[in-house]
């Protein structure tokens, strides 16, 4: 097997085309031929120990991949040598092979490529459980994305689209807004790059231009720092805002906000949510493949490197110049 290994914290470049011994799956594991590996945000933080989960080295990145199974482990009964599944990984997934838990393998459907099986379940899994658990997103209701363009915030407008919302998309240049526009978007914001006092309530005053009086009843954040604030200012009464990402830093929010506009401000941490709620998980899992069997979804992968090229889709994704998702393929 082959992997690109993190040896130290760094850059996209200090990782390494490594080859070792093809691992063998233990209990409750199955070993997975890797034919394509999606690339998120997190991806570039974990190799430069900024992540929450910190592995220890030398570990490969890649929290999801697609595949086929290769052997099985001990006590597996829902999966079979052959089998063409999708798996969440956390960290490990730009290889050639790797040996998943069972419990975090679904099976794909068969007319669905690898690509799109890899670039699948970390954006539409992180967005519908955002829209339809966290926020229970209504129909008719306005929907804003921050970082619209995105992974996550692709995906966001589509299951906003799905379930009947009026969509804001709010992107830092005008290809993002066109992108957001392909994917359904009834409504697009170019906002700066750089968010100074005098542009933040330039921002909050598009945005209740756009929502109308009533302001916006859901908000996506998936870039957070100083764009936070003047979406807060923009919540319609009992609004909820979702905390999803933080490319942009940590946001520092007045919380006299809150209360002034009666909104939630509500958490959403998908990677833990589906082993607290396994049951819940696989009913949003079925729902999505439903929805990409009808085409009301379907990742929008705008770059393709070979894995050995892991370091050229991630600084994609650092420098913010991905629309919509980046894979990785093992020939």
């Amino acid at each position: 097997m082959h992997a690109m290994l993190s040896t130290a914290p760094g850059r996209p470049e200090t990782l390494e085309w490594t080859e070792g011994p093809t691992p063998e799956p233990k209990k409750g594991e199955v070993r997975i031929a890797v034919k394509a590996a999606g690339v998120n945000f997190p991806d570039t933080l974990i190799i430069r120990d900024l992540y929450q989960v910190k592995p220890p080295r030398p570990f490969a990145p890649g929290g999801e991949v697609a595949g086929v199974v290769e052997a099985v482990g001990e006590g597996v009964s829902h999966l079979a040598e052959g089998d063409r599944v999708l798996a969440m990984t956390g960290f490990g997934g730009f290889t050639t092979h790797l040996c998943a838990q069972a419990i975090a393998c679904v099976k794909i459907p068969d007319d669905m490529p690898f690509e799109d099986a890899a670039c699948f379940i970390f954006t539409y899994g992180t967005s519908h459980y955002a829209l339809k658990n966290r926020a229970e997103l209504q129909s008719g209701e306005t929907l804003l994305i921050l970082g619209a363009a995105g992974g996550v915030g692709a995906a966001a407008i589509e299951l906003g689209k799905a379930a009947d919302a009026h969509v804001i998309a709010a992107v830092s240049s005008q290809d993002k807004a066109d992108f957001c526009k392909e994917l359904g978007a009834d409504d697009t914001i170019v906002y700066p790059r750089e968010m100074d006092r005098d542009a933040q309530k330039a921002l909050s005053v598009e945005i209740k231009k756009i929502a109308g009086p009533d302001g916006v009843n859901v908000a996506y954040d998936a870039v957070g720092g100083d764009y936070a604030e003047p979406v807060i200012r923009s919540m319609a009464w009992g609004g909820r805002f979702l905390v999803v990402g933080f490319p942009a830093g940590i946001p520092s929010i007045p919380l006299n906000l809150t209360l002034l506009k009666s909104c939630q401000v509500v958490g959403v941490f998908w990677g833990a949510s589906i082993y607290r709620d396994p049951a819940g998980h696989m009913q949003n899992v079925a729902e999505l493949f439903d929805m990409y069997a009808k085409g009301q979804v379907k990742p929008r992968i705008s770059a393709s490197f070979p894995m050995q090229d892991a370091a050229k889709a991630l600084n994609l994704i650092a420098d913010r110049k991905v629309l919509g998702k980046v894979v990785l393929t093992n020939t």
